[in-house]
């Protein structure tokens, strides 16, 4: 009797640690900062300036947060005219944050500026933990000429077209 009584109790104990918790709104007088990223970062071209920090659902406001970069190399895929791929390896602070990248057209000087950085909602609550993303940025094809790829203010890369 008692080793059964002692399973049922074991058992309500794990049933209830694993139920969702409810989560309460987190409300502050404080309105909201925007922190300046460590590194920038985007998706797909966009008409929008490297600056510019898009807002959320429901008009809330993002903040920009850091990407943790370990690796950045551009692909040549194999094709008339050859296109170009920058692949982006790295980390983002938390599961949600959300990883933006922006390129630029080359300037007078085939400089092709890369913007990275990412976004998060400052009312959303969420795990510390880092999440490792792979991102292939398609840059497309160029005229004929000598690039130059920056990324965050760095060159990384080099290439003729």
């Amino acid at each position: 009797m008692k080793r059964i009584l002692f399973s049922l109790i074991t058992t309500f104990f794990i049933i209830t640690a694993c139920a969702p918790a409810t989560a309460q709104p987190i409300t502050t007088n404080e309105p909201p900062t925007t922190a300046q990223p460590d590194d920038m970062n985007t998706h797909a071209p966009s008409t929008s300036q490297p600056g510019d920090i898009p807002t959320g659902s429901a008009g809330s406001n993002l903040q920009r947060g850091s990407v943790y970069l370990d690796s950045a190399e551009l692909l040549t895929l194999e094709s008339y005219p050859l296109q170009f791929t920058l692949l982006l390896i790295g980390n983002l602070p938390t599961p949600c944050n959300t990883l933006h990248v922006t390129a630029s057209l080359p300037d007078s000087q085939n400089k092709i500026v890369v913007s990275m950085y990412s976004t998060i909602d400052p009312n959303s609550m969420c795990t510390q933990v880092l999440e490792p993303f792979e991102e292939n940025f398609p840059l497309g094809s160029f005229p004929t000429g000598h690039y130059t790829l920056w990324l965050n203010g760095e060159q990384i890369a080099e290439f003729d077209s």
